[in-house]
């Protein structure tokens, strides 16, 4: 299953004073089971590109086609597409409203008119997905959580419907530093044992450089740069152009090479940084 966006614009309040052009000739490609990072300063087009990832925007002109299916035309039952496409928003648990958890979950799946045992099977699954322990969270109201757990019950609510792909936006936002962690390891792990295809939105330059495989970089609606985060971190000079930065750990190797240190250019992860010290270190002593 792929996301395919061919020239897609999309222009809110058009032939009005207040017209803008969010999104101008966007073509990319959402390949079955990536980890994709859309990042971007604010105002860039992130929001309104994913929102039309599952149909909750018409685009002005231009296709979007999931899993084959041209979901601009007339006619697409549109409630299909958003089962394969599931889409968390920032903040998701102010959605929640439930008096427990499992209730919560159980909410999409009872609405597709699924029998009780797919339901229940659904919220275990779900909530195992998410790193939440089925009998030791169902009966618990989702508001004595805490922050980063109520996240993780919003996003089980969507993980419930099983969808092919998953995008979220923003998804650590406003979280301490463990809720933070917590929901990352959890993302990765819907990607590496699930298999599940990720779209992340994120302002946060070490997280996109230590989770994503490719990564697009938004800039007045329009593509900027695309590709591994190797290749687009290479483009420091481009990046900090569009209000944009690179991994703290980047700038470092960069500030050893320009003092003559054999280091890679392409070190974007703390991990990877340690590895060129620590090699630096050797060859040094050495």
């Amino acid at each position: 299953m792929s996301i395919k966006i061919e020239n897609l614009v999309h222009v809110y309040m058009p032939k009005s004073p207040f017209e803008k052009v969010a999104l101008d000739d966007v073509n990319i490609e959402i390949k079955e089971g990536e980890f994709v990072a859309l990042i971007g300063h604010t105002g860039s087009g992130k929001s309104t590109l994913i929102q039309h990832m599952n149909g909750l925007l018409k685009p002005s002109s231009g296709r979007i086609i999931v899993d084959g299916v041209d979901i601009t035309k007339n006619g697409v039952k549109l409630t299909d597409i958003r089962k394969k496409v599931g889409l968390v928003f920032q903040y998701p648990e102010y959605q929640l409203f439930e008096e427990t958890i499992e209730k919560d979950i159980e909410y999409g799946p009872r609405n597709l008119g699924l029998d009780q045992d797919e339901i229940t099977r659904r919220v275990k699954r779900s909530m195992e997905m998410v790193g939440l322990d089925y009998e030791t969270y169902r009966h618990k109201s989702p508001f004595d959580l805490s922050g980063g757990q109520k996240r993780r019950v919003a996003i089980a609510g969507v993980v419930a419907m099983e969808p092919k792909v998953l995008i979220l936006d923003e998804p650590t936002a406003g979280l301490d530093p463990k809720g933070r962690d917590d929901i990352l390891a959890q993302i990765k792990t819907l990607h590496d044992n699930y298999k599940m295809t990720i779209v992340l939105v994120s302002h946060s330059m070490e997280d996109v450089g230590k989770l994503a495989e490719r990564i697009i970089v938004m800039n007045k609606g329009k593509v900027q740069l695309e590709g591994t985060p190797a290749e687009v971190f290479k483009e420091v000079d481009t990046l900090e152009s569009i209000g944009l930065a690179v991994p703290q750990v980047t700038y470092l190797m960069r500030a050893l090479r320009e003092k003559g240190f054999n280091v890679s250019d392409e070190v974007y992860t703390i991990s990877k940084g340690k590895e060129e010290l620590l090699r630096i270190l050797k060859e040094t002593n050495n």
